[in-house]
């Protein structure tokens, strides 16, 4: 099966099937999002979009890539993202690559979004739903983010193998520009990271969800959906 893996400049059409990857970090906030117990996130197109949906909507939060910033509740990390309590919220989430990538094939008939934490659910729920080919978006450096693309290219793999071994990918995304900016970003004590962001966004298989996004009422909703662990029967009969 012939996925494309394609930046957000890159996107001519309307894929079938679109996983969006912002490994550092939209994404991996999200998961964990998530898992602090929010019922969903609406991707915001701005600033300004995430701020007035906010307003409009009691009880919703916001949340920001970069530093803390007046009216946001939170940040874009998952270090700080971890400590939260979200049970029943919506947060809105405003980034500069993962939610811009998410927007851009919104319209396809399915979207998902993924990172390392949840790449063997996104690839079980991608098996599940037997859609076909899979347009991935590799969101961060305009399609060239090292970080990103492995994360895409593991996902892949585990659907054409059934599985895959993690540390090749693992080590191109530790080793990958992002997460040595997020590094320095520690090292010179930046606001809104957290010393432990990076090991948090390479941590594989952490949730058991898959990250679905679909449009509600003319907004971006993602949604997690639980995804079953494979069988060891399933994962023998997988093509070598």
């Amino acid at each position: 099966m012939d996925h494309r893996f394609v930046g957000i400049p890159d996107l001519t059409d309307v894929p079938r099937v679109a996983v969006v990857v912002d490994v550092m970090r939209a994404f991996t906030v999200a998961a964990w999002v998530f898992s602090r117990g929010a019922e969903k996130i609406v991707l915001a197109s701005s600033d300004a979009e995430a701020l007035a949906l906010k307003e409009r909507r009691s009880g919703w939060l916001a949340l920001k890539d970069g530093a803390p910033a007046t009216g946001f509740d939170t940040v874009n990390s998952p270090g700080l993202i971890r400590a939260l309590d979200l049970a029943g919220r919506t947060v809105v989430q405003k980034t500069t690559a993962g939610t811009v990538g998410a927007l851009a094939v919104a319209s396809a008939p399915l979207v998902l979004c993924a990172s390392f934490v949840v790449a063997g659910a996104t690839a079980r729920f991608l098996k599940t739903d037997g859609s076909g080919p899979v347009t991935f978006v590799v969101t961060g450096d305009d399609g060239q983010a090292t970080e990103d693309l492995a994360c895409a290219e593991y996902i892949g793999q585990h659907l054409a193998r059934g599985d895959a071994e993690v540390g090749p990918y693992l080590h191109r995304a530790r080793t990958s520009r992002a997460a040595a900016d997020l590094a320095d970003g520690v090292r010179r004590g930046y606001q809104g990271v957290h010393p432990d962001d990076v090991d948090l966004c390479l941590e594989v298989d952490t949730f058991s969800f898959a990250m679905v996004a679909r449009q509600e009422d003319s907004l971006t909703v993602l949604r997690p959906v639980a995804v079953p662990a494979e069988s060891a029967e399933a994962r023998c009969s997988a093509p070598a």
